[in-house]
């Protein structure tokens, strides 16, 4: 799996069925697997026990409790994340400063997402260890944009979200989509031994 930068990402969902209203905030990372081009879930904060539970126990999200925020504030889309009382993201961007091409941004949420799903027995060794593909399904952008994007990181034993550090921004996008988080598929899994080739 070969990485090409860091994303950090918010997400504000206000109707999601199960579930209700939460946000999360993460970081994805591009990446090439098998000459596919996706991201890479690599962290995940949420302000909601049962989508962080059922994330991690069918997809095998790296979910964890946190209180992100994203929000308008004027003319700034404001994101936020807190760990416990500690602000350790900051992110803004000109509001709907200018339009994309809504079959430009469908078609890059269509792209695969990889996740590890990790699950030990209980003496610590790996039960299952496996690379995971999934798909958003039944995508509608209804509006999308981008412009000027600013972000600020902070350290945190618990929430290392600076531990990959942003040298530029490049750019900032807001999506506003309906769209399904579709089932996964095993794209490699890392306890089966390949099968050995007769000499």
């Amino acid at each position: 799996m070969k990485i090409d930068d860091v994303r950090k990402t918010a997400f504000a969902m206000p109707d999601s069925t199960g579930f209700g209203d939460y946000t999360e905030s993460g970081q994805v990372i591009p990446v090439v697997f098998e000459a596919q081009r996706g991201g890479y879930v690599h962290a995940m904060y949420l302000n909601d026990d049962a989508p962080i539970a059922g994330g991690r126990e069918l997809w095998g999200f790296p979910k964890k409790l946190a209180s992100p925020t994203l929000g308008v504030e004027k003319d700034t889309l404001l994101g936020t994340l807190d760990y416990g009382p500690v602000r350790v993201a900051t992110a803004t961007m000109g509001y709907k400063h200018r339009a994309l091409d809504p079959g430009s941004v469908r078609e890059a949420l269509m792209a695969p997402s990889f996740v590890l799903k990790i699950i030990p027995r209980v003496d610590g060794t790996p039960r299952i260890c496996e690379l995971v593909r999934y798909y958003l399904e039944d995508v509608v952008v209804k509006g999308a944009w981008t412009g000027p994007a600013a972000l600020e990181l902070a350290h945190h034993a618990l929430a290392p979200v600076a531990q990959l550090p942003v040298l530029e921004v490049i750019s900032g996008t807001h999506i506003v989509s309906d769209l399904t988080l579709g089932l996964g598929a095993i794209a490699f899994d890392y306890l089966v031994k390949p099968k050995e080739t007769a000499l």
